[in-house]
This record gives structure tokens, sequence and C-alpha cells, in this order.
């Protein structure tokens, strides 16, 4: 049974499939080319996560092991070990993951190996959904009346016993990964908001549609305070399966938490995420659209995108959200909105810029709603509003930080009492910085009007 982003073991279909065989489950990971690849904190929180995941499984009576190198040559060489007859893994939809998957499943079962893949990292195979004209859908709203009322399957549980090989293969240690490596300081800082494993991502669920859910409709927008689900930790690496969360949404909704129906909304929107990366595997790395490959944007590490990066370009809602993601790992959704409007639009640079930067910051990097959401935000992805849609960050700030409590959480430079998380900022970030509290908080480097006419004039004067 191989592990990847599937780290639980409740509605699992591949883990159920390989218990029900009645025959030795040997759980595995494998650190392959995909996690070498992996940014820095998505990396370190795979780390974590595998590792939780074996001391899950010795819970249960099995064990984890440990293997580096090629996939399909661990493979291989684990079942010459082991005799094992059956490989069976749960399904991933990046372009790279597919390439690899094909290769290892038509091999083995040409060495006459029973390779199988299974869903649960959806809810809905992205295949599956078509327009009435056959083809992919390209616009949210259309796609999420095509699956709303779609049966969602129920979720399975736990499997009840795991059957061990006589004799258990070795493993390496995972420690000697050092998956930490690119974290540095930073990891000390982001650990005490990780809520790591399966049981961490039950809880969460359960608290957030008892006392959160029934506000989440208007509450999710306010980011100093905590009323949304902040589930995307463990979805990203299946800690927890829509199948779980959408069942328990459709629950609240039925006892009438109105703001349930927007969870649901924000789930399926994963799921379009997800649909447009396998019908259109360009938008990971190519703009969506392909009419802006000609648009100038700015690509290069200039002054005014390493204070983005440092969150110092006198924006306070944009610092405030770019610290927020160095402290936790995460950013509120409406931080991620403005940050990476502030940068396609009023810094007019590159969206691939910032989605390279929260690849290599975000513990809940997901690299279909990473790729989404930046195109989206540039006006280069897929999106009924009109490309002209800049968000002022200032007019966000007063209306969703009316009284500054998100600004005051995470800024610390000129206060006199800066709050305990303003100042981890300046433990987590790299010491190159040079950074302290005691600086003086910078002028905007570029106002928000002054951005958004530029960003106007730039798009008005292209043949879109």
């Amino acid at each position: 049974m191989w592990f990847r982003r599937d780290l639980r073991l409740s509605d699992h279909p591949a883990l159920k499939a390989a218990c029900d065989s009645g025959r030795p489950v040997i759980p595995l990971v494998i650190r392959d080319q995909s996690v070498d690849d992996l940014g820095a904190a998505p990396k370190w929180r795979w780390g974590l996560g595998v590792e939780h995941l074996a001391q899950a499984l010795e819970g249960k009576g099995s064990r984890l092991i440990f293997r580096s190198g090629q996939a399909l040559t661990v493979l291989q060489k684990l079942i010459d070990e082991t005799g094992a007859g059956a490989v069976y893994w749960s399904r991933l939809y990046d372009p790279q993951a597919v390439d690899r998957d094909s290769t290892i499943k038509a091999t083995l079962k040409d060495q006459g190996v029973d390779a199988r893949s299974y869903g649960g990292h959806l809810m809905f195979e992205p295949w599956t959904t078509e327009t009435k004209t056959g083809g992919f859908y390209k616009v949210y709203t259309p796609f999420w009346r095509s699956v709303k009322n779609r049966e969602v399957d129920a979720p399975l549980s736990t499997p009840g016993g795991f059957s061990a090989p006589d004799t258990w293969p070795a493993s390496e240690d995972p420690g000697d990964w050092n998956l930490r490596a690119g974290m540095n300081r930073g990891a000390e800082v982001v650990r005490p908001y990780v809520r790591l494993g399966e049981s961490a991502a039950q809880s969460r669920l359960g608290a957030f549609m008892a006392s959160k859910v029934a506000t989440y409709d208007a509450g999710r927008d306010i980011p100093a305070e905590d009323r949304t689900s902040n589930l995307s930790e463990n979805l990203a690496l299946g800690e927890i399966s829509p199948h779980q969360c959408w069942h328990a949404g459709v629950r609240a909704l039925n006892e009438g938490k109105a703001g349930a129906g927007t969870f649901l909304k924000e789930l399926v929107w994963r799921e379009f995420a997800y649909h447009l990366m396998h019908h259109t595997p360009r938008i990971l790395d190519q703009n969506w659209k392909e009419d802006w490959d000609s648009f100038p944007w700015n690509t290069d590490e200039t002054a005014q995108v390493t204070a983005w990066k440092q969150g110092r370009t006198g924006i306070q809602f944009v610092d405030a959200a770019m610290r927020e993601m160095y402290v936790t790992g995460r950013m509120h959704n409406r931080g991620r909105m403005i940050v990476a409007s502030y940068l396609c639009k009023h810094l007019m640079t590159h969206w691939k810029v910032g989605q390279a930067w929260f690849d290599d910051c975000l513990i809940d990097w997901d690299p279909a709603a990473n790729a989404m959401g930046w195109q989206w935000s540039a006006g280069s992805g897929p999106d009924a509003t009109p490309y002209f849609r800049v968000f002022n960050p200032v007019t966000q700030l007063d209306k969703f930080d009316k009284n500054r409590d998100y600004v005051s959480q995470w800024i610390a430079e000129d206060r006199r009492n800066p709050a305990d998380a303003a100042l981890s900022y300046f433990k987590a970030i790299p010491r190159a910085w040079n950074l302290s509290p005691d600086d003086t908080y910078p002028h905007p480097i570029v106002p928000a009007d002054a951005g958004r006419k530029r960003a106007l004039s730039a798009y008005e004067n292209r043949d879109f």
C-alpha cells in the first residue's frame, strides 16, 4: 500500500481494498523526485505527516516502511524482497504524477503484478464531469450547478485489521532524509500552528461544524477572527477526505446552518481546480488564457518584489498577510487574494513569481489550488469576472479589518507593545533579511490608487 498524499486510515478506498484482500499489507512511503522537488514548507509538512502516519499504523499493529529513490525501482525492489503480488495507491492528478503512475502501472502489470489506483483525493474524478456538449467546464458557477446534486460516496470506516507479513522489510530512517532543512529556524516558529494528522483534522472539522459553520458565509472574510475551517492543511495531505467534509457540511445544512452551503461551494471550488488541471495542465506553468502570453509582466527580482516577499510593501493588508504565512505556514484566503492582486497588478509582476514563492512557503500547498488561485487573481485564469478587477488593499482593509485587529496581530513596527505573533515573524524569516521590530514601518512602495491606475492603463493598451 503506497501512501502519497493520502495520510489517513479512514475513508481510504485503496487501503480498504488492500486490507480486504486478506493478504498481508505492507504500508510504504517513497521519497522520490516528487518529494525532493517540493518547496521548503510543504516538504517539511509532508515529512511530519508521514511520520505521524507511521505512529497511527503502529497503533494498529502495522508499520510504515520508508524508502527513497526512483518510485518504480523502489517498488520493484520491494516486490522482489517480499513476494508481494499487488501494489495499491490513491490517485494524484498533476501531470508529473500521472505520467509516473501510468508508467508504473503498465510496467508492473507487464511483470504480473496487480497494480491498482483508487480515488479518494477528490469527490468527483475530473473526467466524469462534462458540459452538455461534452467538453470541460471553464467557469466555476456552471461547474457547481452540474455537481451540487451528484451523489458523493459515503465515507468508509477505518479497516478493522491490518494483516502483517511474517517478516517486515527493512526501512530507512526518515530522520535521515532531513526534510526540514529548507525551513531553517522557521520550523520552530511554524510548528505550534500545525494540526498534525487524522485525529486533529477530524477535531477541526467537528469544531467548525459545531460553532463556526452557521456564520461561515460572512465570517470567512474576517481575517482577524478564527471563523474558517482551517482544513486546507489537512486536505492537502489527505489527512481528511473531501467526502468526510462534504457529508459533515450536508448534515449541518440540513440542521439549518446556512453557512454550510457556502462551505460546500468552497469544497467544490477545490474540485474545480483539479478539473482544470486535468483538462488543461498548462494552468500549472503557463497562462491559462493564452492571449496573456504577450503581456509585459515583470519577472525579475526587483526591489519591489523583495519588499513584497518580506512583507514590507507599506500596504498593511499585504504585509500582515505575508507575515501570517511566515509564522503559521498558512494565509487567510482574503489575504491571499489581496497579496496576489497587489503583486500582479499594482507591482505588474508575473503570477508565476508569486506562485513559486507560495510553493515554498505554504504548509497547505496544493498544486491545483495554488495555480488556479494565482491565475484567478492575475486575470489570466478561468474567471467570468473581467480582467480589470483590481482589489484596492486599503479599502479592502477598511471593509474586512475595520479596527485593524489583523494588522495589529501581524505588524510589529512602530508599536509600543507588539503582539507576540507579530514578533514571531522576525524569528521565522531568513537572517539575511536583517529586519528588526525596531525598524520603521515603510511607506507604500506603490500606493493603492497609483498602482490601480497603472495596471488599468497597461490593460487598456492590450488587445485582449
